[in-house]
């Protein structure tokens, strides 16, 4: 189960008890900061992709992983409805304190509303997991659309790790899709449960759409192999 450090952390920075960041790593890469405050950014601090995904939002909006709520809250000010969950229960709570007025604990998969926008950023396709596990995800989501309804979500071809100092790759194909990680994450010197964790590269993902009768159009490349992408 997991302990929600990342929840615990998003609370101590909420509750100005901010000392220290969360540590991530996967098994691909060492170990690296996430700034807290990047986690309750402005809109004029977040990246080209989620200010594009946030204009692109229309009608009723879900935000799926939202975090401290930095994506809902800016929405709810424009006058959008929209619904916020997460399945940390920390997040949950200060997306609540921040003010985001429509907020629950739940899974994506236990979602049974319908919307005409549905956001999934900072890598929404980390919540796929695997890569067996993407029309499953997408299945669902299709599910929670109204008619005329597009889901947002970003993601990133992390191929360019696995090249090695000479533009040659050390991919292991018996290893599977190397978008497939395994995610691990600190705070405080605690250690979270591992987890799966998925970046989709945007031919993959637009195959996998097909495949359940969803279209996907590329909208903007990031500045570092990721982009946005639109399903409809």
């Amino acid at each position: 189960m997991s302990k929600d450090l990342f929840g615990k952390a998003l609370l101590d920075y909420q509750n100005d008890n901010y000392s220290e960041d969360i540590i991530t790593s996967t098994n691909i890469s060492d170990e690296d900061s996430l700034p807290l405050p990047y986690l309750f950014r402005r809109y004029s601090e977040m990246p080209k992709l989620e200010q594009t995904a946030l204009q692109l939002a229309k009608g009723k909006v879900l935000d799926v992983g939202c975090g401290a709520g930095s994506h809902a809250l800016w929405l709810q000010d424009k006058g959008v409805t929209v619904k916020a969950i997460d399945s940390s229960k920390g997040a949950v709570e200060v997306a609540l304190k921040r003010g985001v007025t429509n907020t629950e604990l739940k899974p994506l998969l236990e979602e049974t509303e319908t919307f005409d926008t549905i956001l999934l950023l900072m890598n929404g396709t980390g919540i796929f997991q695997e890569l067996s596990q993407v029309a499953h995800y997408l299945k669902h989501l299709k599910s929670l659309l109204n008619p005329d309804g597009q889901i947002l979500i970003d993601s990133s071809d992390i191929s360019y790790m696995y090249e090695d100092d000479d533009g040659g790759m050390w991919l292991d194909l018996n290893q599977g899709y190397p978008g497939e990680l395994d995610y691990f994450l600190s705070y405080k010197g605690e250690k979270e449960t591992p987890m799966k964790w998925l970046y989709l590269d945007f031919e993959t993902l637009k195959t996998a759409c097909l495949t359940i009768g969803l279209k996907c159009d590329k909208v903007i490349d990031g500045e570092h192999f990721d982009y946005l992408a639109r399903l409809f």
